[in-house]
């Protein structure tokens, strides 16, 4: 469902461990400029863990070798594309099966795709017609979730440091768990259990799958498995109480329910968007807040804005749809912050960027977090600003990434319509306000995060 999906070194190694390994390995790198293989076993993986992060790596990679660069994992021939211009080349003839689906449920082992491509194509349709109407169903549910936080943080001392890390995934749990899988999760207890195991399953399809050591632990091992079981219990639960039956509350699951799937196939397509929505929602909304307690001229702009369009009346849906601005804040923060830093697809057939040809069966990085912050592309790429994307040409760059338009995915769709309900209730009665001598520092991973908890406070508005 994602065209432009979550990807960072742990699912490029999870991904050819778990999806590659049956293909037969070239060393053969045709002419591409990069790195020859540190190791015979694992090629560049000793140079991709000492950089940091695959998206380090990258960077550092692009900046010697150029736009399309190559290196190894094991015997594979990775490819990387680090601009608009050889992106552009590779996006257009090949518009496959989304990476990050395919990845997520071989490593959870669900196995139920059909092949088919018609039903694959309606399979699509059912998941992103199940995430428009869960949003404009609930969006009240968002309204409310979103007063709770602002209720909780004006009961706090102007001097109170408010975790905001914290806070943000708590709303994006409940929103997710309420809007994809209904009222159970309107008890707290509920939310809490399912973000426990969220948070295991979700560490140790990257690190366990990693390094083996999933295997290796069987207390690790037990715990994972304990949580994935938990977690496809309680779907199973809801899937068989409400498939066949009317619901005053329309979720994610009763769309997918309404068309022709089996019970497994909801399970699994409603397991892949809980698990990515929760993460995707909780940094979006993390990353925004910290940009506009650092640019306070900024979030006076969109105060001000907020301010016009929303006015003393109550916020709908329709006025939310007016936020220009708050849309630009938004994109901003997914680019500055590189949200999602590296996605992937398998080369099914030869191909060719600019004069290199690639090899059939590689790996082909689509470097984004290079590309986001590419001086070629944006100007002051490193600075954040908002107004960028008043340029239509920027706009286009944004929606052929997958970040917007009609590229966008599903699970980021989800993400934009919560952070601009939650800063739209928040703004309005809060000045939000960065703690002094704070550094934050970005942690790249399946989706990018602060390294230690992001803390803020707040000041009423009068």
């Amino acid at each position: 469902m994602l065209d432009f999906a979550i990807f960072a070194v742990t699912f490029l190694l999870a991904l050819v461990g778990a999806v590659l390994y049956l293909y037969p390995a070239s060393r053969q790198a045709a002419g591409i400029p990069g790195i020859t293989p540190t190791e015979e076993k694992d090629g560049n993986l000793p140079d991709i863990v000492n950089s940091g992060s695959l998206h380090e790596f990258l960077v550092n990679l692009h900046e010697r070798y150029g736009p399309v660069v190559s290196f190894w994992f094991g015997r594979r021939l990775v490819v990387s594309l680090g601009t608009v211009d050889v992106l552009k080349q590779h996006i257009n003839p090949n518009k496959t099966l989304d990476p990050f689906e395919t990845m997520l449920k071989s490593l959870l082992r669900y196995q139920s795709d059909s092949g088919n491509v018609s039903e694959n194509h309606m399979r699509k349709k059912l998941y992103e017609n199940g995430v428009t109407n869960c949003l404009r169903s609930n969006f009240a549910l968002l309204l409310k979730l979103s007063e709770e936080l602002l209720d909780k943080w004006l009961l706090y001392p102007e001097s109170q440091h408010v975790p905001l890390c914290q806070h943000m995934l708590g709303f994006a749990m409940k929103s997710v768990t309420q809007m994809v899988m209904g009222s159970t999760f309107e008890d707290e207890q509920e939310v809490i259990r399912f973000q426990k195991n969220h948070g295991t399953v979700w560490s140790e399809i990257g690190k366990g799958f990693l390094d083996g050591s999933l295997d290796k632990s069987t207390t690790r091992k037990k715990q994972y498995e304990d949580a994935l079981m938990q977690l496809e219990s309680t779907l199973k639960k809801i899937i068989k109480e409400r498939k066949g039956r009317n619901f005053s509350q329309h979720i994610f699951i009763d769309s997918l329910a309404q068309g022709n799937l089996n019970d497994q196939q909801i399970l699994e397509d409603t397991m892949i968007f809980s698990l990515a929505s929760c993460i995707i929602t909780a940094k979006l909304c993390t990353w925004a807040v910290c940009f506009l307690t650092t640019y306070e001229e900024i979030q006076k702009k969109l105060y001000e804005e907020i301010d016009q369009v929303l006015g003393k009346g109550p916020i709908t849906s329709e006025k939310i749809e007016e936020l220009r601005y708050c849309r630009q804040v938004l994109c901003e923060t997914v680019r500055t912050a590189k949200l999602t830093p590296v996605s992937a697809r398998l080369q099914d057939i030869e191909g060719k960027i600019d004069k290199f040809i690639i090899p059939r069966e590689t790996l082909v990085l689509y470097a984004l977090g290079v590309v986001l912050q590419d001086p070629s592309t944006w100007s002051s790429p490193y600075k954040f600003c908002p107004e960028r994307f008043d340029d239509e040409s920027a706009m286009r760059t944004f929606c052929l990434l997958g970040f917007s338009g009609t590229r966008e995915c599903p699970e980021l769709r989800f993400a934009y319509m919560a952070a601009t309900v939650l800063l739209s209730v928040l703004l309005r009665r809060l000045q939000l306000l960065s703690v002094q001598g704070q550094v934050i520092e970005t942690k790249y991973e399946l989706v990018t995060s602060s390294k230690e908890e992001a803390w803020i406070t707040v000041s009423k508005r009068y």
